[in-house]
């Protein structure tokens, strides 16, 4: 029942947040919309950031068992990576975008974003450290220092967030398998002859 109900709040939050945005919703409104009391989601939120918090926790988990599901298949590591940036892009662009006006927050306030982030990329780093291990058992990667080349490729393929969600790229001719292709072959291959 309590997990329920926590999970009932963050969902009308998320909700609101995507119809009104972060800023003109209330505790107040996201209690009635949840038909509960304002006492009642005080003991499960102490303030709106934590319920702002908990809904990017929440959204943030969807990726994360995304990227799971790829670390657990039984197939080479350069494909887990190829799958991995497709997945990584492809769902922050499904994020973003079902969530309404957190979408214009997303492009405005980069300290919200930093903050986003900051929630999930470790565990990424932590999935992808996964597939950079296996790739040197393999003997198919080559790599110094997995945890910081994981947190490179993290920080890299965040960087890449906003134009591809925005589509900014297509006005270069690059549509999204282009890429994710270009990504994966730099993460990959460098650009080094060898």
């Amino acid at each position: 029942m309590v997990k329920k109900t926590r999970e009932k709040f963050i969902e009308v939050a998320r909700q609101l947040f995507a119809r009104k945005g972060v800023e003109n919703t209330t505790m107040n409104d996201i209690a009635s919309a949840s038909d509960k009391g304002r006492r009642t989601i005080y003991t499960y939120f102490k303030s709106k950031r934590e319920i702002f918090n908990a809904v990017i926790d929440n959204e943030s988990e969807q990726l994360l068992q995304r990227l799971r599901v790829i670390v657990a298949q039984a197939i080479s590591p350069e494909e887990k990576l190829r799958e991995y940036v497709d997945c990584r892009l492809q769902t922050m662009r499904e994020i973003v975008s079902r969530n309404g006006s957190l979408r214009a927050g997303f492009f405005r306030d980069v300290r919200k974003v930093d903050r986003a982030r900051a929630i999930i990329s470790r565990k990424e780093a932590a999935l992808l450290m996964e597939i950079l291990r296996e790739g040197i058992e393999t003997g198919d990667f080559e790599i110094e220092s997995v945890k910081e080349s994981a947190l490179i490729i993290v920080n890299a393929i965040q960087g890449l967030d906003v134009p591809y969600i925005r589509d900014g790229l297509l006005q270069y001719g690059m549509e999204d398998n282009t890429i994710q292709r270009v990504i994966t072959d730099l993460i990959l291959h460098g650009i080094v002859r060898r």
